[in-house]
């Protein structure tokens, strides 16, 4: 497993992009969905404070995200999943390894709290930017976190989970996913996996719709009330793969005034560079809409994320991408940042 790089203190400029995509992102900081970065943090003590060099640049799996790049590269806010899969020995059950990551965020926080705080809704979000710092929001990346009680969501509720993600890759109570183990496509969402998406709306919590199959992901559409969020995925219309959905559940999440977060992972877009993240943007806006695509990195999951967004440093080469694809201003807007905070408003 590769270890994080270090924490370098050279803070130097990296200035990359346009200045119109670098005014785009300081009217309109970026929001990611999903970045894994916590259990890296939680496991091997990796500073989020710290500005990093990842090893191997070429190929590694970690080291995506920290505060200064994410403040360089004109972010707000970052989603952190938190993983309770693998377990390891420190985390003695899922909901513990969760805990664990939310105590690691929580000191990292408590160490800075200019530059890091905890987020829960668009306001905060937005007063978070005013103060200059990067807001930290948290989602739990599948329903075996909770250990078969509902009544565990409220503890992690209360420490500001704002979504939660029905699966990961094995199926749990609530159902099947796309892929991994317990894979079944002929099944949907469990009479447990129906309470919980009850629940959480009751909660003010996020269905993220990544990872679950897509008989359950269409019945949790269904029976939602409120907006759902997928988290990081692609678009099986701009690249046929397992991990990516489909037209029509890019319908049903748009039809419930959701958004879907785009993955910046090679083998999940069907190419390197900036080319093919734009091509599923492009995508879901032209089947679902301008108020339903989102940035879903997955920076940090194990993945090796796509030339030009390796880091936060890249967004600004994405905004240019994006409009020298013919994308308006208003709409890239709502891509980076907009829909999200449509989303946790609603």
């Amino acid at each position: 497993m590769p270890r994080p790089g270090r924490a370098t203190p050279r803070y130097y400029s990296s200035v990359i992009g346009s200045p119109r995509a670098r005014a785009l992102l300081a009217a309109s900081p970026a929001i990611d969905l999903h970045a894994d970065t916590l259990m890296w943090v939680n496991w091997f003590g990796y500073d989020l404070l710290g500005r990093h060099v990842p090893p191997l640049p070429k190929a590694a799996f970690v080291g995506h995200v920290d505060v200064p790049r994410m403040i360089e590269g004109g972010m707000g806010a970052q989603f952190f999943g938190l993983v309770s899969l693998p377990v390891t020995a420190r985390a003695r059950g899922p909901l513990r390894a969760v805990h664990e990551q939310i105590d690691a965020l929580d000191e990292a926080i408590a160490r800075r709290p200019e530059k890091l705080r905890k987020v829960r809704t668009a306001e905060e979000i937005e007063a978070s930017v005013e103060a200059g710092s990067v807001g930290a929001l948290l989602g739990i990346e599948g329903a075996h976190a909770l250990e078969g009680e509902l009544d565990n969501l409220d503890a992690l509720v209360r420490r500001g989970v704002r979504y939660l993600g029905l699966l990961h890759f094995s199926a749990n109570l609530a159902g099947h996913p796309a892929y991994g183990r317990g894979r079944s496509d002929s099944e949907g969402l469990s009479p447990w996996g129906r309470a919980l998406v009850h629940r959480c709306e009751e909660r003010g919590v996020l269905i993220d719709l990544a990872h679950i199959n897509r008989r359950g992901f269409l019945e949790a559409c269904a029976q939602a009330k409120k907006p759902p969020i997928v988290s990081h995925t692609g678009a099986s219309g701009a690249f046929a793969h397992w991990r990516n959905v489909d037209d029509d559940q890019l319908r049903a999440v748009a039809r419930i005034g959701g958004c879907v977060g785009v993955m910046f992972c090679p083998e999940y877009v069907g190419g390197q560079g900036l080319g093919p993240v734009v091509k599923h943007l492009r995508h879901i806006v032209d089947v679902a809409g301008e108020d339903t695509p989102a940035l879903g990195s997955d920076w940090d999951g194990f993945i090796v994320p796509t030339k030009g967004l390796s880091d936060p440093l890249g967004l600004p080469l994405l905004v240019d991408a994006l409009l020298a694809e013919g994308m308006p201003e208003r709409v890239v807007r709502k891509i980076v940042r907009q829909n999200v905070m449509r989303v946790l408003r609603a």
